[in-house]
């Protein structure tokens, strides 16, 4: 995908993943002049062979991409999350592991605790997406060589061309170049663990139930997914293990695969388990830049933060980013005022980096209180969940903030 028709633009967006693309497309639905730049060709990323995962999206979030004109252009229909169940125990563990229960009851009237919705299905919606707006071009693949002047950016590209923009946008992920050049300070936080992702088969239907269990060796998730002529009852799972024992279960065949998974269940009595499809298994850690933005320059999604998968929230945090700047940045577009300005910065920063933090926090948190078999720690666990389950107003609470509404 490669289209170019100006030379000057209100901001370019170096990375074209969900964060960059989903913010290229919510500007440019305002009629803000947006260049979005890749070093992969964008049809590229549509090959399932190339990803094999799910993303949780929040409903703030949803409503987000629904501005942006992509949740009409997915292709599938996206799987509502009906109830979340959570577990503490061991895998066989008896009596059953303690759990909490978050039902219809405790989310706002109508609304679903969330949507799964395929990796490939929303780079499908995107790129559709992409092509429906006059002020958005995109470049892909193409390098951009990024210069910072007091007052705009100079883009020289690789295909030939110079542009210059008023605001640069680092998007490009973990490794972000932009972060880098701008020398923003990176600190990180090793796991020593390995996540597992796959998709399974059941034999009964999920009605919509996510699963999160807590075990000694790492937190284990099954997501509903919506099904397929092929396979009627699909789930996704998420499990974080050592890296040794990580290794061992990615490498363990589809039978023993499926019943070491169907151990980790809970309660959960989905039928015969059937692994299908390609696994995938990757380190875990957590990481956060010293700042989010620079001089003509802001950070978004995997750049400015990644964290724990163990609630879910990695791509949502990163969406919370695209609904601050985008806000700010049509503000400032309406009112014909500098939107690559130091203020403009200064106030995106203030209104994410604080919850990003926390949110950080929170799973970081949770990895070392449910990622150990101290007696002590799982009493502790046991009091907390009995008190969030007995307490419907806190429960509503939890949800309301994982949520994003």
């Amino acid at each position: 995908m490669s289209t170019m028709k100006k030379t000057h633009y209100d901001l370019c967006i170096n990375g074209a993943g969900p964060v960059g693309a989903t913010l290229a497309c919510r500007l440019a639905a305002e009629g803000v002049r947006v260049l979005l730049i890749d070093h992969s060709a964008l049809p590229g990323m549509e090959d399932p062979a190339l990803d094999g995962r799910a993303y949780a999206i929040a409903e703030g979030s949803r409503r987000m991409l629904a501005d942006a004109g992509i949740w009409d252009n997915l292709p599938n229909v996206a799987q509502p999350i009906h109830e979340i169940l959570v577990a503490d125990g061991r895998p066989h563990e008896a009596p059953s592991p303690l759990t909490l229960h978050f039902g219809p009851e405790d989310a706002p009237e109508g609304q679903s605790f969330g949507w799964m919705v395929e990796a490939r299905d929303l780079r499908l919606a995107i790129n559709r997406t992409l092509k429906q707006y006059d002020s958005l071009d995109v470049l892909a693949p193409d390098l951009g060589s990024f210069t910072f002047h007091p007052d705009h950016v100079s883009i020289r590209l690789a295909s030939g061309r110079t542009v210059t923009a008023k605001l640069a946008v680092a998007a490009e992920g973990r490794r972000s170049p932009l972060r880098r050049q701008a020398r923003i300070g990176l600190t990180k936080i090793p796991y020593n663990e390995y996540g597992i992702v796959a998709t399974i088969a059941h034999e009964k239907p999920h009605h919509g139930v996510a699963l999160e269990h807590f075990l000694p060796e790492g937190p284990f998730a099954r997501l509903p997914m919506p099904g397929t002529a092929e396979h009627p009852h699909r789930s996704a799972i998420v499990w974080a293990e050592g890296e040794g024992r990580a290794q061992r279960f990615h490498a363990l065949p589809d039978e023993i695969f499926g019943r070491e998974i169907k151990a980790r269940m809970a309660d959960e009595d989905l039928g015969e388990i059937i692994p299908t499809g390609r696994r995938w298994i990757y380190p875990l850690s957590a990481q956060y830049a010293q700042s989010y933005i620079g001089p003509r320059l802001a950070l978004a999604g995997d750049a400015a933060h990644g964290i724990h998968p163990i609630a879910g929230q990695g791509l949502n945090i990163g969406f919370r980013d695209v609904i601050s700047l985008a806000d700010l940045l049509i503000e400032a577009h309406r009112n014909r005022k500098d939107m690559g300005s130091r203020e403009l910065l200064v106030r995106y920063q203030r209104n994410t980096r604080p919850g990003n933090m926390a949110m950080l926090a929170a799973t970081d948190a949770l990895e070392r209180l449910f990622g150990n078999d101290n007696p002590v720690m799982r009493r502790l666990r046991d009091i907390g969940i009995a008190g969030v389950q007995r307490f419907p107003a806190l429960r509503r609470a939890f949800v309301r903030k994982a949520m994003g509404v």
